[in-house]
């Protein structure tokens, strides 16, 4: 069966993003057409990237890119939920995500964003990561506002909408993952 991974992207004190990624794992889990497991950035404790080779050559020498990389390689498909820092992407998520090369390419991988313009900027910043790495990135996407999202900007109230925008999202993500497949293979 397809396998997609909801990764966290945010590992700052007191998150939103952890309720935003259960709240898309949960409605994942009630489809049939994949396997969904949420993949929390916390549970790697990655430092800065600390690899001598070019993550490229697929040479990794620390344990904790080796756990990464087999967590990764084990997915076909992504969803990132991450919220917008400065216009920009989490720094944990951005050393997570350099951390690699091959086990990132010929994947789907979908956005959930958040923060004051719905995230929207860390997005086209992931868009452009995805590309270099070989990854498709789908259309569809869901972005929440944190000021019609969140009460007091930290209590997790999404609008109705965006189930439909999530359920787009997978169904892309999906689609695209099993497209890739042959890819894959070898």
């Amino acid at each position: 069966m397809t396998k997609i991974g909801i990764i966290l992207g945010s590992t700052r004190p007191g998150r939103n993003g952890e309720a935003v990624a259960h709240w898309v794992h949960e409605l994942a889990k009630a489809r049939t057409d994949a396997e969904y497991e949420l993949v929390d950035l916390l549970d790697y404790k990655l430092p800065l990237l600390d690899e001598i080779y070019p993550p490229a050559m697929g040479q990794y020498n620390q344990p904790h890119t080796q756990e990464w990389a087999a967590k990764i390689a084990s997915f076909d498909g992504f969803v990132i939920v991450t919220p917008e820092y400065n216009h920009s992407v989490p720094g944990a998520l951005k050393n997570a995500i350099d951390f690699l090369a091959a086990e990132w390419a010929n994947k789907s991988v979908g956005f959930v964003s958040y923060g004051s313009t719905g995230g929207t900027r860390a997005v086209e910043h992931l868009r452009l990561i995805a590309g270099e790495l070989q990854m498709a990135d789908v259309r569809s996407q869901v972005a929440f506002s944190l000021f019609t999202d969140f009460e007091n900007f930290s209590v997790f109230k999404p609008a109705d909408l965006h189930r439909d925008s999530l359920t787009t999202t997978l169904d892309q993500v999906v689609a695209w993952s099993n497209a890739l497949a042959p890819l894959r293979v070898g």
